[in-house]
């Protein structure tokens, strides 16, 4: 086969530091910005990107190059050095992530419940969430 193909579809969350939270809508919209740039300088196929005060949530594909934990360290890297420097929009991550793979069938339920975060949290706290995620309980 002269060419490479991957349908390789991850969920990846994390939190911020401490899960503080500290990604008020205006600084969440810039981060997110942020974050789209770096996946696209870095040729990272995010196809959205969502979440709440104290954690985010992506959804990428990835190509047969590229592993979970590069995408995870060159997407927190590089937006926590975008905004290192700025005391009124510092953001830090906590150490590690959560990543999840997707069948392609399952793309549409995972983005949709990315894009409904601010929804789902006012009833369900992140450690609940996770624990939804682990046992296959979340996306209906």
């Amino acid at each position: 086969m002269p060419q490479s193909f991957s349908s390789l579809w991850v969920h990846l969350i994390w939190s911020t530091k401490n899960r503080e939270a500290i990604l008020n809508p205006d600084l969440k919209s810039e981060v997110f910005a942020a974050i789209k740039v770096i996946a696209s300088d870095f040729e990272i196929y995010l196809d959205c990107i969502g979440g709440i005060e104290d954690h985010v949530h992506l959804l990428v594909r990835l190509r047969t190059d590229q592993s979970i934990a590069d995408v995870v360290k060159t997407i927190k890297g590089n937006s926590w050095e975008h905004f290192k420097d700025n005391p009124e929009k510092y953001i830090s991550w906590q150490d590690g992530f959560a990543a999840f793979s997707v069948s392609p069938d399952n793309v549409w339920k995972v983005r949709n419940y990315i894009y409904n975060q601010e929804i789902h949290h006012r009833d369900k706290s992140f450690s609940d969430e996770l624990k939804d995620i682990k046992t296959g309980s979340r996306v209906k």
